[in-house]
């Protein structure tokens, strides 16, 4: 098993939901900044939003897991293998991140118990 990497590529604010909806003041996400870097495999990186990590751990858990060699959603969805576009599920101010399968060993050891 191998990490993959989580890119945050773009912190978004939807103005028109936020003016409606959103507290006065209301701005993009502070918890993560654009070109941050981490990597996971199965457990939540350090420093890492637990809302965004509950949207985006079954990719990471996937490519992690060997799904970098094939394409996501029979290849209707990311036309390049070992890459998740994906974002957090805040409405109002979604982060989008890219997501990669690495070569970078896990340190878990999954050896089968018997």
């Amino acid at each position: 098993m191998n990490k993959g990497k989580i890119t945050v590529w773009k912190e978004t604010l939807d103005e028109e939901l936020a003016k409606e909806y959103g507290v006065s003041g209301l701005g993009a996400c502070p918890m993560l900044k654009e070109g941050q870097v981490f990597h996971a495999d199965y457990a939540k990186p350090e420093g890492f939003c637990d809302e965004a990590w509950k949207a985006l751990y079954q990719y990471v858990f996937a490519l992690a897991h060997g799904a970098g060699n094939e394409l996501f959603y029979y290849g209707d969805w990311i036309r390049k293998p070992g890459v998740a576009i994906c974002s957090c599920n805040d409405g109002l101010r979604p982060v989008i991140f890219k997501l990669e399968a690495t070569q970078e060993p896990s340190k878990m050891d999954y050896t089968p118990v018997r």
